[in-house]
């Protein structure tokens, strides 16, 4: 009897320590991108990577950019107009992004960003990342709130540019607010530790400590991304 219990004790603490060392793995190992799956690569850029030569991305094969244009309803990054006139000097094809606010109505962050993009500016959809920030993790906001905050946003986005808004959002974001109500979204989902098989991505940001050539900021690390397709010709989302 003994030895049946020392038996079982010693299974359990094996089934554990199996899910501790694939929990760790999954923590601290890093996303593997199949190239010849997901051939259109791109990044995304903020003020942070500072003053950024285009032409040199698109040489290390950038296809595609996000460029930070503005947060809430009250602030515009400080590089909007300089990287989206120089990017769009280039063949890379580009749209920008608004970090959302849980703390500002939906159409006054949405007039922020109108007023920072012009609607012939970009030819990939609009772009809402929605994350925690601050005490928002420990503290969340109910799904009701949220929608009454992000749906007048996107809906009103729609209206300006002609194109459906895309949402980006980290995996337990996405469960929260963004599955049940925003599916009907195109979604860039951040996951980069492992390739996010289980959810209908557009794009996949997969590694937030990539280093390229061409940019001279206070940041040395650029955001990689991939498109799912192999062309933008295979999606409605591309405004050519």
């Amino acid at each position: 009897m003994h030895n049946i219990k020392r038996k079982i004790a010693c299974t359990v603490i094996g089934v554990v320590m199996t899910g501790i060392a694939w929990a760790g793995a999954c923590l601290f190992s890093k996303a593997v991108v199949d190239t010849s799956k997901y051939p259109v690569f791109g990044v995304d850029v903020s003020n942070y990577q500072g003053d950024i030569n285009w032409q040199k991305l698109e040489e290390q094969g950038v296809k595609f950019a996000f460029i930070k244009a503005t947060e809430g309803s009250g602030h515009t990054d400080e590089s909007i107009r300089r990287n989206i006139d120089r990017a769009s000097e280039t063949g890379i094809k580009i749209s920008a992004y608004h970090f959302f606010s849980f703390d500002s109505a939906g159409e006054t962050q949405a007039d922020n960003y109108i007023a920072a993009v012009g609607d012939d500016e970009i030819t990939l959809p609009p772009v809402i990342d929605i994350e925690y920030y601050g005490d928002k993790r420990k503290n969340k906001p109910t799904s009701e709130e949220t929608e009454a905050i992000l749906r007048p946003l996107l809906e009103r986005l729609e209206e300006h540019y002609g194109m459906k808004p895309m949402i980006y959002t980290t995996l337990p974001v996405y469960y929260k607010y963004v599955r049940e109500k925003f599916s009907d979204y195109p979604l860039w989902i951040r996951s980069v530790n492992f390739e996010p098989d289980l959810v209908d991505w557009t794009f996949w940001q997969y590694d937030d400590h990539g280093k390229l050539d061409g940019y001279y900021g206070d940041e040395q690390y650029i955001d990689f991304n991939v498109y799912r397709y192999k062309d933008f010709d295979q999606d409605n989302i591309y405004r050519g």
